[in-house]
């Protein structure tokens, strides 16, 4: 745990969480607006020399702290064995935020001799009431959001998986996505509906995934225009929305950088880069 105690966002699933912090991804431009405002792996300052580092170096790093928590395969039943390790009741920091990410793979086809990742629909409800139930108990400021099982574009699985009958459809998304909100409703979690939002794009089926299942750069931008939106409409107190927290470490320096006019300088701290610029 690091010396300063920012908001902690953990990201927890199977691979649309993994694979999120790839170039583009939806967790890697989070990543980004948060820099110096929650804890979601970073610990980058824009415009600090050796100097301002050593001047908070002790408060900095006691220890390390790794927030992703993305496992490729997963299925909601993985995620509850290991629950309790991931997400430990006895932290004495607890997260701010968990974003949940299960259903693509509990909505996969069985296979007549081995369901493999295949979870039947009430299991995988009641194994995702028991995630939430978890992770609400962790502390009275733990918010929580579920991700639904996205929308997969068929041809392109089989085209790029090389499958004959397909175990993944986007009819067995739908009916694991509407269960999801549907129990989200029921016990108070917010839910971001990727079934129908990644949809919404009229070209969807041709700039959402890489191989029809994982996200590209341009699905990651519409869920995490889901996410931002939620963060920023959350009756939460206090809020998560990255406009209300705070900027750490944000006074002016005698190390900021000089303007072109060699006598004042720029508070580099609310730097924004490119691929952030636009976002609320």
């Amino acid at each position: 745990m690091v010396g300063v105690v920012r908001p902690h966002f953990v990201l927890f699933g199977s691979s649309i969480v993994q694979l999120c912090f790839r170039d583009g991804g939806w967790g890697s431009i989070l990543t980004d607006l948060y820099a110096r405002k929650a804890d979601i792996i970073l610990r980058g300052y824009a415009g600090w020399n050796s100097r301002r580092a050593l001047e908070v170096l002790d408060q900095l790093f006691p220890k390390a702290d790794i927030i992703l928590r993305g496992y490729a395969g997963w299925n909601s039943r993985c995620a509850l064995e290991v629950l309790d390790q991931v997400f430990p009741k006895e932290n004495a920091v607890q997260p701010s935020l968990v974003i949940v990410y299960f259903g693509g793979n509990d909505s996969m086809l069985p296979h007549p001799s081995d369901p493999g990742p295949h979870v039947p629909l009430q299991e995988y409800i009641e194994n995702m009431r028991k995630i939430a139930i978890h992770l609400k108990s962790l502390s009275d400021k733990t918010r929580i959001i579920f991700l639904t099982a996205p929308c997969v574009n068929e041809a392109q699985i089989a085209k790029t998986l090389g499958m004959g009958k397909l175990k993944r459809t986007n009819e067995s998304c739908r009916i694991y996505s509407e269960a999801c909100l549907e129990l989200c409703r029921e016990i108070n979690v917010k839910a971001i509906d990727l079934w129908s939002a990644l949809q919404k794009r009229d070209d969807w089926l041709d700039v959402c995934f890489t191989d029809g299942i994982h996200l590209t750069s341009e699905g990651s931008k519409i869920v995490l225009k889901e996410i931002l939106k939620v963060l920023k409409e959350a009756k939460w107190e206090p809020s998560l929305h990255r406009k209300s927290l705070p900027v750490e470490f944000a006074q002016d320096s005698p190390y900021d950088p000089l303007n072109p006019d060699g006598k004042t300088t720029t508070n580099p701290s609310n730097w924004t880069s490119e691929e952030t610029m636009g976002w609320d």
